[in-house]
């Protein structure tokens, strides 16, 4: 166990979500200060220290601002997320970055005719489509396999994680005589607050054509554009 806390502090670095800081207090390793310094032009000269924690070492995996113009960070450490095995909020496990709580995921069934056009070939057709609404994307619409043609997907190795969902496969879709990467994905087994797409197969609105109720939809932006 390298920390333990009751008191974690969520700072935003950046403005898409927050990164966990702990109290020097609640951390059980040996921080040993390397001598490096990274500076943050808000948050001052950040301190770089391995994690020991018996014979393990995290090698530049904690950082601390003693003298941060942001007083609230003195006595708080910030430990690289990547470098720890495993991260967890209260006894459920937490993937890629902690949960921000002024984002939400909102899951809707509908019956909606959902239509999917990759390449000018109709890869999708669904009247009973899972809408999928989370804070700062676009509605991701999610289908059964039953009303998708899987022929045309073929499987990559990519493999992606979300704290709110859990961890998504994808397929390429091959149609028009184009492969397009990467375009679609499925959670067969997402977190408990995401079950309802369990299995489901969501395309890249961003990147098709996708019609509803006979209305074809805009491309919306977003940072999968």
């Amino acid at each position: 166990m390298v920390a333990d806390t009751k008191k974690p502090w969520l700072v935003w670095e950046h403005p898409y979500y927050p990164t966990y800081y702990l109290l020097a207090a609640d951390v059980g390793a040996k921080l040993i200060a390397t001598g490096e310094v990274k500076s943050s032009p808000a948050r001052g000269d950040g301190l770089v220290h391995d994690v020991v924690i018996g014979s393990s070492t995290a090698s530049g995996a904690a950082l601390t601002f003693p003298d941060s113009p942001i007083q609230e960070l003195h006595d708080l450490v910030r430990l690289d997320w990547k470098s720890m095995d495993h991260w967890f909020e209260e006894d459920e496990e937490v993937y890629v970055h902690p949960r921000d709580p002024y984002k939400r995921v909102d899951i809707l069934n509908s019956s909606r005719l959902v239509e999917v056009t990759v390449g000018g070939v109709k890869v999708a057709e669904s009247e009973n489509p899972t809408l999928l609404f989370e804070t700062s994307l676009p509605v991701r619409y999610y289908l059964p396999k039953t009303d998708v043609r899987r022929d045309l997907l073929v499987p990559t190795d990519t493999r992606t994680e979300c704290p709110y969902k859990g961890v998504a496969q994808y397929w390429a879709v091959q149609a028009g005589g184009e492969v397009y990467p990467d375009l679609a994905w499925s959670y067969q087994f997402p977190t408990q607050e995401s079950a309802k797409i369990a299995g489901l197969i969501s395309f890249y609105n961003e990147k098709v054509e996708v019609t509803v109720d006979g209305v074809p939809e805009a491309k919306p932006k977003s940072p999968f554009s």
